[in-house]
């Protein structure tokens, strides 16, 4: 598709809980007239809606679907359900102000959530049959629940600017109700055909209703791969994705905000390492939708509408640099076994053993007996693969471990001594890695740590490698 003069922008569940920030300056700002329009806003849900729709992301706790999976009562899910229709009230009763809006939001979740709940003892009924199996539709009920979250960000947020006479208009791809059948394209293109983009600002949501399941493959990024495919189909100047925060050298909690950098400019090989270590700036194939379309793509603070923010594109770096430190709380599941040299399955089953449980690999080492595995993912489900492996391989020590990760990463890491200069950066601080890695790419250091290290050697590391700001005062 030719390109066009319009921008696709993503807003996060954190900055969604800000809306009403966000109206009087990214949305509106010192615009006016035509200069509003021409852009599309893809909304996540509240900031913790999806948590108590799902699951917590970080630890795990039960939301409504993970208390429906569980089946060992109604009174779970159903108090789950509730607390998704409060936390769904209190959200937009903290943006809007007008009383109609108020309730005109509120009668929206009402009429999902109980849809929702209907449909869900519906299905319990039929499936009290024996001809009919629950888990045959656990990935429709995710899609299903978490289609609601998005849905009501994007009703609030098209109240919210129509208040401030902004001709928003409510796109909403999560298929409620619709009895057609259509694949993340058809859905697309269907609900953005009739769409003025020079005289509407559509707000779309997130999530969207599609034959190939997004939830299936994307999981929770899946607002990530509408946003993408959104910017490809409609052939979109420049995809934008705003954050509360700038995407920096480090976090600025941890080492200062007059410590940390702007990146400016980065690629996507940087993208992809930062979304290994839990820092996604864009899901991986949501940057390959852009790449192959040629959209460019960018990455703002929210509250800060006249920075340019970080271009991510395909191109390298002109001079090797560490752009970013960053790291993330892990767990080692290590699987030692005397006789594993010279024998092959060892990897294969610990790999399958992962695979079923859903964990995320990080990283990974190995030697003549041991197979180490970094991962991203709660104990209980570690738990489970460590009894696996140990039924399969019962004279194997198999023992999970809490570490921590930090990492170095730049576009080009060549002849900065990155290893060996991190290394000494720890020791410099009075800590210890326990374990480094440096692969032959030069785009990233991976520093193994006790989990209460990981902070202070993220310091360490970025006061090693990136240069403090120079103030005019230092200068004079």
């Amino acid at each position: 598709m030719t390109q066009q003069s319009h921008t696709v922008e993503k807003i996060g569940g954190t900055s969604m809980s800000r809306v009403d920030e966000l109206r009087k300056t990214l949305f509106i700002g010192d615009r006016a007239g035509g200069d509003l329009y021409n852009r599309i806003f893809v909304v996540s849900a509240f900031g913790g809606i999806t948590n108590l729709l799902l699951e917590h992301k970080k630890t795990g706790d039960s939301g409504v679907y993970a208390q429906f999976a569980k089946a060992d009562s109604d009174h779970g899910w159903h108090e789950a359900l509730n607390r998704v229709s409060s936390a769904m009230i209190a959200a937009h009763e903290a943006v809007l102000k007008h009383p109609g809006d108020i309730s005109q939001a509120s009668e929206f979740v009402r009429e999902r959530i109980e849809g929702a709940r209907n449909c869900l003892i519906d299905l319990q009924r039929l499936c009290s049959y024996g001809h009919f199996r629950l888990s045959q539709h656990m990935l429709q009920i995710r899609e299903l629940l978490s289609g609601l979250g998005e849905a009501h960000s994007a009703y609030v947020t098209t109240l919210l600017l129509q208040r401030a006479g902004v001709n928003a208009r409510l796109v909403d791809l999560s298929g409620w109700r619709d009895e057609t059948d259509h694949d993340l394209d058809s859905r697309i293109l269907n609900a953005m055909k009739d769409v003025d983009l020079a005289t509407e600002m559509p707000i779309v949501t997130g999530y969207a209703q599609c034959s190939e399941g997004l939830m299936r493959e994307f999981d929770r990024g899946y607002s990530e791969v509408t946003f993408s495919r959104l910017a490809a189909l409609t052939g979109a100047r420049e995809a934008i994705i705003h954050k509360e925060f700038h995407l920096s050298s480090a976090d600025p909690k941890l080492v200062g905000a007059d410590r940390v950098r702007k990146l400016g400019h980065t690629n996507y090989d940087v993208a992809d390492q930062l979304s290994n270590m839990g820092m996604e700036a864009i899901h991986p194939k949501a940057a390959k939708t852009l790449r192959q379309a040629d959209v460019p793509l960018r990455v703002t603070n929210a509250f800060e509408p006249g920075d340019p923010g970080t271009l991510i594109d395909d191109k390298p770096a002109d001079t090797p640099a560490v752009e970013i430190v960053t790291g993330l709380e892990i767990i080692a599941l290590e699987v030692f076994e005397q006789d594993m040299v010279g024998v092959k399955g060892y990897d294969a089953a610990i790999l399958e053993s992962l695979t079923r449980h859903d964990v995320r690999i990080v990283s990974k080492a190995s030697n003549a007996n041991t197979i180490t595995h970094y991962v991203d993912a709660p104990i209980e489900v570690l738990q489970r693969v460590e009894k696996d492996l140990t039924k399969r391989y019962p004279s194997a020590q198999v023992s999970a471990r809490m570490l921590a990760m930090a990492s170095i990463i730049g576009r080009d890491l060549k002849g900065l001594s990155t290893l060996t200069r991190g290394l000494q950066a720890i020791g410099d601080a009075g800590l210890e890695s326990l374990g480094a890695t440096q692969g032959p790419r030069n785009v990233d250091v991976q520093f193994v740590l006790e989990r209460d290290d990981l902070v202070p050697v993220i310091k360490a590391l970025h006061e090693a490698f990136i240069p403090a700001k120079v103030s005019l005062k230092q200068v004079a």
